[in-house]
């Protein structure tokens, strides 16, 4: 399935890449324009491909590092310099980024160039298109990309201009939250009657039904925060939607950790949306459309562990607080983590790293710093910033890089020959509706189809692990299961900002200020547009 959604990625991309491959002379007929292309049913297909290979673009980089390390969830110090990075992770961790800081700025350059994709691609099949019921579906698919976009957007930055015209190069003043709000709302509305009900191989990676229904489910569990008006029931009916469709469940205590393994794909019975992904796609221009979990997550000594063909860097790590949910000792979800003494899949051979004693501990002070030295790899729960706490540096030896749990939720992928994976990542999964229904609930909202709080929570909690049901919930119940439930998914943020998390102090972050819920509009696109205004605190 892979194959065929990258083939209508690329065959797209073949045509608004290289429309001149082809003698001077000779009429170019092969560029995305109304009167040239497209022209028939594959062409149709194929001209919406720009738009789901502009969303996979930095979804698994500059966007989900903006949204997991300015939580508790993760962080990313530099060791002896590296990853340093002109302080980009650090300032995540310390919520110190400004409007220049490099990944606000390529995120919403990101999320934009899809919108303005999908703007372009709209324009040209509602001209070129059959009036009937594809042309209503894949516009509205496209809508839904377009969405889907602007949600996260509005997410990470509250207030902006709304453009949905192409061809229009006036520039747009940025309006509420609550207006973008009200656009989303009403657009995915307008979608539903024509996105296909069907789930499986036929939808996988483009917006069905039920994705919208996911969407909406998304907004009104946050419009209390985002509007300042309380949706809890409107959240409900839209999870009742996917719900009551029956054709969704919740993978089991077996088949969790294998849901985001590199051969995942449209039977992963979860997945309402995903983002495919291959090493071999192309990336459109302006993104890189990389998929790198392992480069970040897995320690570079246990390269040889997991099979890969490349050696990962391991800068990324969680943080003791975030890990402290994971307290269930009977929860198939402690298998994502790598913590402690390391072993290879023998679980018997244990992972050794020959050194020098200083190359193990830089501050070693013993004559004899230059002999061998052979240790057993430990991965340690702390990180601490012994070599310059002000340059957020761990240190450039074996301790550093063995401290903090590594996360590998999204499975090293030891076939690909490059650093990208093949993992599709999930935006909507179907556990995300019976736990927002929960909170929706417990929020205030009005208990349907049966369904308690308590009753939904131990729903999925049986397909994770074997202690004992639930006897009673609250909020806080709720937000330590997603935190478990969504690890490494980018719902962290958006759920530590719901439950008046996110000003808390954690690792070595101490800024409370409240403007930090959003991140500024970058320099570079203020002056790109002069009409736009400044989040508060910026």
């Amino acid at each position: 399935m892979k194959k065929i959604f990258n083939y209508i990625i690329f065959s797209a991309l073949l045509a608004v890449l290289f429309p001149s491959c082809q003698k001077l002379d000779v009429e170019i007929d092969t560029q995305l324009t109304p009167s040239a292309f497209p022209k028939d049913s594959v062409q149709f297909v194929q001209a919406t491909g720009p738009a789901y290979a502009a969303l996979r673009g930095n979804f698994s980089l500059d966007y989900y590092f903006l949204q997991t390390l300015s939580s508790d969830e993760a962080i990313l110090p530099a060791r002896g310099g590296n990853w340093y990075d002109n302080q980009g992770y650090l300032m995540l961790h310390y919520h110190s980024w400004t409007k220049d800081h490099a990944g606000t700025n390529s995120t919403w350059g990101w999320l934009s160039k899809i919108i303005g994709t999908t703007n372009q691609i709209l324009s040209i099949l509602d001209q070129n298109m059959p009036v009937g019921n594809n042309k209503n579906v894949t516009l509205s698919e496209l809508k839904m990309i377009r969405a889907i976009s602007y949600y996260l957007m509005m997410d990470l930055y509250g207030n902006l201009p709304l453009d949905t015209v192409y061809g229009e190069f006036e520039p747009r003043a940025n309006v509420s939250r609550t207006e973008v709000f009200n656009f989303i709302e009403k657009e995915v509305k307008a979608c539903i009657p024509y996105l296909n009900p069907a789930t499986g191989v036929t939808t996988y990676g483009r917006p069905n039904k039920y994705t919208a229904y996911a969407l909406l489910a998304k907004m009104y569990v946050n419009a209390e925060y985002y509007t300042g008006t309380a949706r809890y029931n409107e959240c409900i009916e839209a999870c009742d939607n996917i719900i009551s469709s029956g054709k969704y469940a919740l993978e089991s205590r077996a088949t969790y950790l294998k849901m985001f393994y590199p051969d995942n794909g449209p039977n992963t019975k979860e997945f309402i949306f995903a983002i495919p992904y291959d090493p071999a796609a192309s990336a459109l221009p302006g993104t890189n459309g990389y998929m790198f979990h392992s480069r970040y997550d897995v320690p570079r000594s246990l390269r040889a562990k997991f099979g890969l063909q490349f050696t990962p860097s391991a800068p990324q790590s969680t943080l003791p607080e975030f890990y402290a949910h994971f307290n269930d000792p009977n929860d198939v979800r402690n298998g994502q983590w790598i913590k402690g003494l390391q072993f290879l899949n023998d679980g018997v051979t244990p992972v050794t790293v020959k050194t020098t004693k200083k190359g193990y501990d830089q501050f070693y002070t013993g004559a004899d710093g230059g002999a061998s030295y052979t240790y057993q790899v430990d991965i340690t729960p702390n990180v601490i910033l012994r070599q310059d706490p002000n340059a957020f540096d761990c240190g450039n030896d074996e301790i550093a890089w063995n401290m903090g749990y590594r996360n590998i939720k999204f499975f090293p992928d030891n076939v690909s020959l490059t650093r990208n994976q093949s993992n599709d990542v999930p935006i909507f999964r179907y556990s995300d509706i019976i736990l927002m229904k929960a909170e929706a609930i417990l929020r205030g909202g009005t208990a349907t189809l049966s369904h308690t709080a308590l009753s939904l929570a131990n729903q999925l909690r049986a397909e994770r692990t074997t202690s004992p049901a639930w006897g009673n919930i609250t909020l806080d119940s709720i937000y330590n299961e997603r935190s478990r439930e969504f690890t490494w998914e980018t719902w962290h943020r958006n759920d530590m900002i719901r439950f008046g998390r996110f000003e808390d102090s954690y690792g070595f972050k101490t800024n409370n200020d409240p403007t930090r819920r959003i991140f500024p509009i970058p320099t570079s696109a203020m002056v790109v547009n002069p009409k736009l205004t400044q989040n508060p605190g910026y």
